[in-house]
């Protein structure tokens, strides 16, 4: 393989307008952003950075963008308060021709959103963070940059981010020359330098010998220190079953799996009667829930100040109490019963929570606890539970395919498909719907007409051809 030459050659051209030298302040931003979408009616991707940002710049142009006569968006927005919240931000955008786009929404609405942004008579504009340009086929003619930031804290958006942002500007044979927007000075062009580091929390497991060349001195004696403790306290054999091949461990995380299995061999008392967790009922769950939850509190100083529910662990617990239902209530009635603490932006926020950072801790604690208590206790079946935020998984998986939860629950309840059934895997429930055909699904009586354009739009993308 030869190196020739470097290509500049793009399919689009890139007009960019630093509006930010005439800014002076907030205020004056706000202004200009307001006017440039009454002003230039085209696609319009609008890079918040952070979801501080996007609640901002959605309040700034909810009061100020006036209500369009689309009857697409229309039925969108009366579904998003009818399925989801009626005090949610979201659906008077929505009538205003702005939608949202983030990591934390569920997936299916994303994919419903980029769906109608591709319509002509749909969305005109989203307001995103960067989740936009991880993954998501879409482009723009107008991107406008709100805000230089990563999302992270105060860090600045770095030149490569930047360039993928500004790279949805524009489609070949739809909008030649893309129109960017700075509403703030952009970084500097910088050489693109991939500098990969093993940071210190994730040397748990690895093996000193095979990645010496990228640790420091320090991490191989932190590496060996690590595996000399967990032996200890796990065993040879037990340290093999969880760390060799494809390892049983979901966190990378050597001072948390440390302090984890300290905790659990220093005070067996502790961690007496794990079998509630298999429990139907969720009162069951308290105390050992708020064992787990304190002690990852404790080991991860950073965790609190990122997750509100460590801050809040009885409201989080709480939360997974109410969460349980999941499947047989509706949305606005688990949101009524957990109200006033928790709104549809924090319920998204807490499920992703438990379907990720809870699911994987209680999962590494019951592979410990396997190892070290040997009582036979298996909570795995309670681990899955929080994986799939209490939904049946191929409706917890479906909804990454485009497909809500509360459609699902309307099939399941019209006869048509049973979705409590112990499928083989999500292809298999693919194929079964594929099978039952979407015009049997489109004759369920209780789907409203927006219902029906979402089940048009998840056929297309399931079935081949």
């Amino acid at each position: 393989m030869k190196f020739v030459d470097k290509l500049e050659f793009s399919t689009v051209f890139l007009n960019q307008h630093h509006l930010y030298r005439k800014i002076k302040n907030e205020n004056e931003k706000g202004i200009v952003l307001v006017n440039l979408l009454k002003t230039y009616a085209t696609k319009t991707l609008i890079y918040a950075a952070s979801y501080s940002q996007i609640d901002r710049v959605g309040k700034l142009l909810g009061n100020s963008m006036e209500e369009l006569e689309r009857p697409l968006l229309t039925d969108f927005a009366m579904w998003l308060s009818e399925a989801y919240s009626a005090n949610w931000r979201l659906p008077e955008l929505v009538k205003r021709g702005v939608g949202i786009h983030n990591g934390q929404i569920h997936r299916s609405l994303s994919q419903i959103q980029i769906k109608l942004f591709e319509a002509k008579l749909g969305l005109d504009t989203i307001i995103s963070t960067s989740s936009v340009v991880e993954g998501v086929n879409t482009s723009a003619e107008a991107v406008v940059l709100w805000k230089n930031g990563s999302g992270r804290g105060r860090s600045k958006l770095n030149a490569f981010t930047y360039k993928n942002i500004i790279g949805r500007a524009g489609r070949m044979f739809k909008y030649f020359i893309g129109q960017i927007y700075l509403l703030e000075k952009p970084p500097e062009d910088e050489d693109v330098q991939l500098d990969l580091e093993f940071p210190d929390s994730m040397l748990g497991g690895i093996d000193e010998i095979a990645h010496k060349e990228s640790l420091t001195t320090d991490q191989i004696s932190q590496v060996i220190n690590f595996r000399n403790q967990m032996k200890k306290l796990v065993g040879d054999d037990g340290f093999h079953r969880l760390y060799d091949g494809p390892g049983l461990l979901r966190s990378n995380d050597s001072q948390l799996i440390l302090a984890v299995a300290q905790d659990i061999h220093g005070d067996r008392s502790k961690w007496n009667g794990l079998n509630y967790l298999n429990s139907s009922n969720p009162a069951d769950w308290s105390r050992l829930l708020g064992h787990m939850i304190s002690l990852r509190q404790q080991i991860v100083h950073s965790f609190p100040q990122k997750v509100s529910w460590s801050r809040k662990r009885d409201m989080f617990i709480n939360f997974v109490q109410v969460l349980s239902n999941n499947w047989d209530w509706t949305l606005p009635r688990i949101l009524k019963k957990l109200a006033p603490h928790v709104d549809v932006n924090l319920f998204f926020k807490l499920e992703r929570d438990v379907t990720f950072a809870l699911a994987s801790l209680v999962h590494d604690i019951n592979e410990l606890q396997k190892e070290i208590l040997k009582t036979g206790v298996d909570i795995s079946g309670f681990v899955s539970k929080l994986s799939h935020a209490f939904l049946p998984s191929v409706v917890y998986q479906l909804e990454e395919y485009g497909l809500p939860r509360m459609i699902s629950r309307k099939i399941h309840a019209d006869g048509l498909i049973n979705f409590e059934d112990r499928y083989e895997n999500l292809h298999v429930a693919i194929e079964t719907i594929i099978k039952v055909g979407m015009d049997k699904v489109l004759q369920i009586p209780t789907l409203s007409e927006f219902e029906k354009y979402i089940v048009r739009h998840f056929f297309e993308g399931v079935v081949p051809g």
